[in-house]
């Protein structure tokens, strides 16, 4: 039969799960809530591989039986190759689902917008782009966070910084999604501060990282630290804090600098800043290490330069083009409101034909 998948792959996964069950019905687990999110996380993530192993050992038992009784009576034979397409399709299935998988699928993100060459036509695009993951995140039930902003004259952002979690725990999570946004955005329109007409390009830059689950899980030296509190503004520099509280974190070996200023305290900004440089320098490692072995993710920005482009917005044609997987679509307006699972599921599509194709 053709795609059968391999008894010890299936075998190894019932038994994670039967041993991932085993520790949530423990109640000591429970004493420990990160643990017991790790292991919630897990036993979330293999729910649609234990789902379809039953579809298909359900239909594999369908069609012993009805080829049993098919030798008898011939009339139960007529059964036998629906029976045949239902397995075949069900083993197809989850052999997909036992595929190599990126680590970081069912991981929340930070997502960091900036703006780039273009002046405040590119900060506006910035605010473009957040917003439109922003629609994107609330049309599929994830919860977005502004964690820190710089506002351009003109209301675009200068940079800024979401957080996007998913509000299950599920085996293709944010990441899982997005992890192909990283890199240069260019757009062509005509700027709100162009007087003649005429089409102008420019762009911003989209840098993603998963985050981890605890800032403990990223070794992180307090002494390689400089931490500098200010005061929270809002559009027009209006302030929406009466206090110092919020924060900025540089790491000093890398230079990364994090800020956050949505909280309401300093010392929630810091923990919420923590995290966020957590979620890159652990980015970072990994594709350190990823590039070692010349195999890294989807490369993300080296400088906010229109000629790095990835993926470009044409106003004038309503168009949107991914020029890594030659995609092109003309509901440019639709996308940018958030309507982007048409692209999403493009570039998921050609990142997994090409781990096919690279095994």
């Amino acid at each position: 039969m053709a795609g059968q998948t391999k008894p010890s792959a299936i075998d190894d996964i019932l038994a994670e799960h039967a041993g991932l069950e085993q520790q949530l019905s423990d109640p000591s687990l429970h004493d420990d809530p990160a643990a017991a999110r790790r292991v919630g996380k897990r036993f979330a993530e293999l729910a649609p591989v234990m789902a379809t192993h039953a579809k298909l050992s359900a239909a594999r038992e369908d069609l012993e039986a009805a080829r049993e009784l098919a030798a008898d009576d011939s009339s139960f034979a007529a059964e036998i190759p629906d029976l045949e397409a239902k397995v075949a399709e069900l083993d197809k299935a989850l052999t997909d689902l036992l595929a190599p998988r990126d680590p970081h699928d069912g991981d929340d993100v930070v997502l960091e917008v900036k703006s780039g060459e273009g002046g405040e036509e590119s900060a506006l695009f910035a605010g473009d782009l957040a917003r439109m993951y922003t629609r994107y995140a609330e049309h599929v039930g994830w919860r977005v966070e502004i964690l820190g902003a710089t506002y351009s004259d003109l209301g675009g952002y200068k940079d800024v910084t979401l957080s996007i979690k998913s509000r299950t725990a599920t085996r293709d999570g944010v990441w899982s999604r997005l992890k192909f946004e990283g890199g240069v955005h260019r757009v062509q329109r005509v700027p709100v501060t162009e007087s003649q007409g005429r089409v102008h390009t420019s762009a911003a830059g989209v840098f993603i990282y998963p985050e981890p689950d605890e800032v403990e899980e990223v070794q992180i030296d307090e002494s390689d630290l400089r931490i500098d509190v200010y005061r929270s503004s809002g559009k027009g520099g209006q302030g929406v804090n009466t206090t110092d509280s919020a924060v900025r974190i540089t790491h000093l070996p890398t230079g990364i600098v994090v800020t956050c200023q949505n909280e309401r305290s300093q010392l929630q900004n810091k923990a919420r800043a923590m995290q966020v440089l957590a979620a890159r320098l652990q980015a970072a490692a990994e594709e350190a290490a990823e590039a070692e072995a010349s195999a890294g993710r989807a490369s993300q920005v080296r400088t906010v330069d229109r000629s790095e482009r990835i993926r470009t917005y044409n106003f004038p044609e309503n168009r949107i083009t991914d020029h890594r997987i030659g995609f092109k679509a003309h509901n440019l307006d639709a996308v940018l409101d958030g309507e982007m699972g048409a692209l999403l599921e493009a570039l998921g599509t050609a990142d997994r034909e090409a781990r096919l194709t690279a095994e």
